[in-house]
């Protein structure tokens, strides 16, 4: 955004500027926020991770604050017309406890679901956890994370005991000798750490891109590897294989650090590099380059991010490039070791404090009797109350309305309509719902559907943490207040939690608010505070002894440091850049290889479904597009959804560029316009999920999961293209 591009403030306000942090990707870049009678204007900030630069997303970010499709009061669908109305809170809060009350009481505490996302600021994600669990007493939460970053972070936990995406700070990847990148395009999906990637390269190091399209992040590479989508493990294999064969492997750190080695090493010996490439079609010699880069460079990164983890295999996937980020000794070196590019802006801390369907806050399993006893106490109640683990993201959607699934959902700052695998079979689970209720900023998709939509604060209005991609946690902070009749989510979860106390079953008259409702309100606003400062500490509380440790960091401390790296399990003592230098989070201190082994895709190619279908992101758009399609630059930028294909494709289908084209697959279909690359495997077809409508792309991925993470397979799936 230009100082020309501006949000509207009230005449004669007084200028105000805030330090902050764009509300969109992991990388949390550093931005100013000004306000003045013109309006409020974004300016780069100088901050460790982008050190100074914007991308367009973060530029414009602050036209929605006044977006004339921004959410300003509660809506409440009218029975008669079917129609969405604007309505008072009161109406709007009793619409949503009496259809809560109503289908517990009917089919109950778990017909209702909670839906939430990894966009949410940490006090937002703690509080909607614990809402779930004392307030509504449910097992049903889940989160859009599921569909990010759970198969790395399974992974992660089984190799290392704990998920962090960068275990190292992201100044790291600028010094790296190598650097191998799989399946993650940040060109753009998060431009602004592309200056590491050119520091690197101007310091000498090598860049090595896994990716089946050559995308603007392949096209800086020094070597591309273009395999076929759903073979990244084999390829992985075929790694380990050369570097064990080439003698690359650091046999005494295998020896002191790790174990289970042996069994993996049997393993990978099946995976010659020229099976490999009869599988992937990546060419031995790129096989043999990218092992020798990684086994003789000197410090040596590799990174994976959704490519290689959006499959039914992903947790395999990824425990692959752990596995061979460990034979060559690399984690909790100095300047090297594995990691993860986190997506969503929070999805980090967004899956660390309770809103996954296994966990409690902290980064405890939920089926730990300890830290049930342990979050139990700070909250206030018999551990024997909380409920059980939920299903993950997917499971949850799909049972929505069906029998014994949950009957009324609550969904914040998700779009499932757009962002869910198959999802117009999702669409149609929220449509069978007793009562969907939806808190957003926008009239998203979902939204559309609600029964009531409450309108909740943008990020400009509301402070908070959030925990970047390094497991940085950082400051949100408020420019000015929300609108009049705007809500923080906080505040919404606070007023819900009291109503529900309030109506809970007594013999007296339900009109009446008896003294012993009266004191149930009380106790559970109490317990829900709409302070986010309070909510803070209260984590903090929470998460004392867990992996993710942040009783020690204070937002005094955030402001003071750039931001506390976690664990940071007391104020006086240091927090935590860099894990792994001496162990791993493993009981015994040792990080764990695991054997993993190359299986097909859930769907295969056929003659009726003869190409492979993949997705991703582009430059000017964001996730489900909610916020980005409306602003003006980025719709600019990017208007509609496309088919990208190969030229020699397209001819034998005999579609030219921009030609309107169907792709079908047997979940169904989307259409938009075609877009010719030479870029693109000639057997595969891409494009953007960001899109809703008729371009649509998940109206045709698959719904097949990864039986440790939940991940559905949205990178690959069987389709035919035709023109439309």
């Amino acid at each position: 955004m230009t100082d020309g591009a501006r949000s509207a403030t009230p005449p004669g306000s007084t200028p105000r500027e805030v330090a902050t942090h764009c509300p969109y990707c992991a990388l949390q870049c550093g931005m100013t926020l000004r306000a003045d009678d013109a309006g409020v204007t974004v300016h780069p900030r100088e901050f460790p991770t982008n050190r100074g630069g914007l991308c367009q997303k973060g530029w414009t970010s602050a036209e929605l604050l006044d977006h004339p499709d921004r959410l300003t009061t509660p809506l409440v669908r009218d029975a008669a017309t079917g129609e969405l109305h604007p309505a008072s809170w009161d109406t709007a809060l009793d619409r949503v406890v009496a259809g809560i009350r109503a289908v517990q009481d009917d089919a109950g505490r778990d017909a209702v679901a909670v839906f939430g996302g990894g966009g949410l600021t940490n006090e937002k994600a703690y509080a909607l956890g614990k809402f779930a669990r004392i307030g509504l007493r449910t097992r049903h939460i889940d989160y859009n994370g599921r569909f990010c970053m759970s198969s790395a972070a399974a992974a992660g936990m089984r190799a290392f005991g704990i998920d962090r995406g960068l275990p190292f700070p992201l100044a790291d990847l600028g010094r790296a000798d190598t650097l191998l990148l799989v399946g993650a395009n940040p060109a753009e999906t998060m431009p602004p750490l592309v200056r590491w990637l050119t520091e690197q390269r101007r310091n000498g190091g090598k860049l090595i891109v896994i990716d089946p399209r050559v995308t603007a992040t392949a096209r800086q590479a020094d070597l591309h590897l273009q395999p076929l989508p759903g073979t990244d493990l084999a390829v992985a294999n075929a790694l380990l294989h050369i570097a064990l064969t080439e003698g690359w492997v650091d046999r005494a750190y295998v020896a002191d650090r790790t174990t289970g080695f042996d069994t993996v090493r049997r393993g990978v010996a099946a995976w010659w590099p020229a099976r490999a490439e009869q599988l992937s079609g990546v060419p031995v010699a790129d096989l043999e380059a990218t092992a020798r880069a990684l086994g003789t460079g000197g410090r040596v990164i590799i990174l994976t991010a959704r490519g290689a983890e959006q499959h039914a295999k992903g947790v395999d996937t990824v425990t692959a490039y752990v596995n061979l980020a460990l034979a060559l000794g690399l984690p909790g070196r100095d300047g090297s070791g594995y990691g993860c590019l986190t997506g969503q802006g929070n999805g980090q801390g967004g899956r660390e404090h309770g809103q996954k369907a296994d966990q409690l806050p902290g980064y405890r399993r939920i089926d730990d009797p300890a830290a049930r006893e342990h979050v139990a106490g700070v909250w206030g109640v018999p551990a024997d109350e909380l409920p059980g683990p939920g299903v993950p993201a997917y499971q949850l959607l799909d049972s929505l309305g069906t029998p014994g699934g949950p009957r009324a959902l609550l969904v914040f700052g998700s779009n499932p309509v757009v962002s869910a695998p198959r999802a117009a079979r999702i669409e149609g689970r929220l449509r069978d719902l007793d009562l969907l209720v939806v808190a957003d900023l926008l009239l998203s998709e979902t939204a559309a559907l609600a029964d009531v939509v409450l309108p909740t604060a943008q990020w400009a209005e509301e402070d908070g943490t959030m925990t970047n991609l390094e497991g940085r946690v950082l400051r949100r902070r408020a420019l000015r207040p929300p609108p009049p009749d705007v809500r923080t989510d906080l505040a919404i979860i606070s007023d819900l939690a009291a109503r529900l106390a309030e109506t809970e079953s007594t013999d007296a008259d339900p009109a009446d608010a008896s003294p012993a409702s009266v004191r149930r309100a009380a106790v559970a606003a109490a317990r829900f505070p709409a302070d986010p400062a309070v909510v803070f500490a209260e984590l903090r509380r929470a998460s004392a002894g867990g992996a993710a440790d942040y009783a020690g960091i204070s937002w005094d401390r955030i402001d003071a440091d750039d931001g506390v790296y976690w664990p940071c399990p007391t104020e006086d003592g240091a927090d935590t850049p860099r894990l792994f230098a001496e162990e791993f989070a493993t009981p015994d201190g040792r990080a764990r290889f695991h054997p993993v082994d190359h299986r097909p895709a859930a769907e295969e190619v056929c003659a009726t479904y003869p190409l492979h279908f993949t997705t991703g992101r582009v430059l000017a758009q964001y996730q489900s597009g909610t916020q980005t399609r409306r602003v003006a630059a980025l719709r600019r930028a990017a208007p509609e959804a496309f088919v990208e294909l190969h030229p020699d494709l397209a001819t034998r289908l005999g579609i030219d560029d921009g030609d309107p084209v169907r792709v079908t697959s047997r979940r169904g279909e989307f259409r938009a316009p075609a877009r010719l690359s030479a870029g693109i495997r000639p057997d595969t077809v891409f494009a953007p999920f960001h899109y809703a409508g008729a371009g649509r792309a998940n109206s045709v991925t698959n719904d097949a999961v990864d039986p440790i993470s939940g991940m559905p397979e949205f990178k690959i799936c069987a389709v035919r293209v035709e023109k439309a």
